[in-house]
């Protein structure tokens, strides 16, 4: 089963949501301008365009061809990888708030299984959802370190120290 991103706009209903699909994405591993292009995500396009250019240029000088090929293919599998969630970041930046999250087989199942939930009224924003209190908060102890937030993909805890 995929996990679908439900993305609202922000001045229409929730029947004009997006689903944004988590996971690789074949197509912006392989031609990863257009794809962004598609999306019009306009800012990621013109920095994989350069991006393009900068490790072809570099494949042009003497004993880098190999090294920028490397590179040109790890920069690819990185776009693969982050391209639906730089959707998502684009669709945020634009006002479009995110609606919570769907698990199915298809995006056409994904798309019954948003509108069922939100018809019965068990669809609110994720927005909107009250927060749950922080532990330590709540029994008056102090952390040592100060909460830094996450970093590179790592997450603090509630809790943890």
């Amino acid at each position: 089963m995929a996990s679908y991103v439900v993305m609202e706009p922000p001045r229409e209903g929730p029947e004009n949501a997006a689903l944004v699909r988590d996971g690789f994405a074949f197509l912006a591993f392989v031609i990863p301008f257009l794809w962004f292009l598609w999306h019009r995500m306009w800012i990621e396009a013109a920095l994989a365009f350069a991006a393009a250019l900068l490790l072809g240029a570099l494949g042009t000088l003497e004993g880098w061809q190999t090294a920028s090929s490397v590179m040109s293919l790890c920069l690819s599998v990185l776009i693969g990888l982050e391209a639906r969630n730089l959707r998502v970041a684009m669709l945020r930046r634009r006002g479009w708030r995110e609606r919570g999250v769907v698990e199915a087989d298809n995006m056409a199942d994904a798309e019954l299984r948003f509108l069922s939930d939100f018809s019965a009224g068990n669809a609110a924003p994720i927005d909107e959802m009250p927060i749950a209190p922080d532990r330590r908060a709540m029994s008056g102890a102090s952390s040592v370190r100060g909460d830094t937030g996450p970093a590179l993909g790592l997450f603090t805890y509630p809790g943890a120290r």
